[in-house]
């Protein structure tokens, strides 16, 4: 059983999630840690309990889930897996940071390109990944089809979606990603979104606003 649990990191209240399974092998997923408290609150997490970090995945690229991308890589020894498209988001954070008040040491390159189809693996259990484009050029969704949830990043949260306004962003295609990639899953997936509480597919189905 994949266990999901998740910090509220930085200024942008952005979810970081760490997902673990008996094995206690787990995977980091956007970490959104800052400050050397955010930092040591992962890390204590991980330590109590002795998981072993063996992944670091980035749905998406914009600076509130990067933030920690180069401490977890360098104290975990793991290389980023994330999409292509979005490299030139990854490496424009370094120079935009100082805007938001952020001095970002930059990201690792990362060591694994992922595209839809492919498989995330750890311990017993395995993710798959979606291209859900929208929020950005190169967002992408973990699914658990046998546990019937997913990590959505910023595609789809409780009652909302997405931004469209930045770079990389596009209104129509983040829509087509959530009609046509996340809403056939099920109306039982619970969904984990990288800002806000947990939803699900059937829910936003129902009341969302954007897809009503």
């Amino acid at each position: 059983m994949i266990n999901v649990h998740h910090f509220t990191f930085n200024g942008f209240q952005e979810n970081t999630y760490v997902l673990f399974d008996e094995t206690k092998e787990c995977i980091i997923i956007d970490p959104g840690c800052y400050s050397n408290e955010e930092q040591q609150d992962l890390a204590y997490f991980i330590q109590q309990n002795e998981l072993k970090p063996v992944r670091l995945i980035n749905t998406h690229c914009h600076i509130d889930h990067v933030l920690g991308n180069a401490y977890v890589a360098s104290k975990y020894n793991i290389g980023l897996e994330m999409h292509a498209m979005d490299l030139p988001t990854l490496h424009a954070t370094p120079e935009y940071g100082h805007l938001y008040g952020f001095h970002i040491e930059p990201s690792p390159e990362p060591t694994v390109l992922l595209q839809e189809g492919d498989h995330i693996t750890f311990g017993n259990s395995q993710l798959e990944v979606l291209f859900t484009p929208g929020h950005s050029a190169g967002h992408i969704t973990l699914v658990s089809q046998e546990e019937r949830f997913i990590i959505a990043g910023d595609v789809l949260f409780y009652g909302s979606i997405g931004r469209t306004d930045l770079p990389g962003g596009d209104y129509n295609t983040l829509i087509s990603s959530i009609k046509n990639k996340l809403l056939p899953l099920g109306d039982d997936f619970k969904v984990y979104s990288g800002h806000g509480p947990s939803t699900s597919v059937g829910f936003e189905r129902e009341n969302n606003p954007f897809l009503v």
